[in-house]
């Protein structure tokens, strides 16, 4: 069975940095894409990066150069280094596989879900 668990979050002032990590288990990320999304309460979760199994790399314009998503796949774990962090960038974050870079822009991932990992920041 497909585990995502997401950690890495927390509380920063507006400016500051976090490193989210995101350790898949049941299944050999190497082979599949994998993003990031994000969700506000109250609003439908969101695109945000995605990297492909060879290492191509896609965000969301919203980004805007402040994160880098990495993988690895020895570990089975994607990364998201967000800096620069915005209060706008408050949210709950989750990753995901999916097919290709296009299938996580377009929300076509595996329907399961972790806990995700709360990133608020402050202005």
């Amino acid at each position: 069975q497909v585990q995502f668990v997401e950690s890495g979050g927390g509380l920063v002032q507006s400016g500051g940095s976090l490193r989210l990590s995101c350790a898949a288990s049941g299944t050999n990320s190497s082979i599949w894409a994998m993003g990031w999304y994000r969700q506000v309460p109250g609003k439908q979760r969101e695109y945000v990066a995605a990297i492909s199994r060879d290492g191509s790399t896609n965000y969301e314009d919203f980004v805007e150069g402040r994160y880098t998503i990495s993988r690895d796949n020895e570990k089975n774990t994607v990364y998201l280094q967000m800096n620069s962090l915005k209060a706008e960038d408050t949210a709950v974050y989750y990753c995901n596989r999916g097919l290709t870079i296009a299938s996580m822009i377009h929300g076509n991932v595996l329907n399961r879900w972790g806990q995700g990992t709360l990133v608020t920041v402050s202005s």
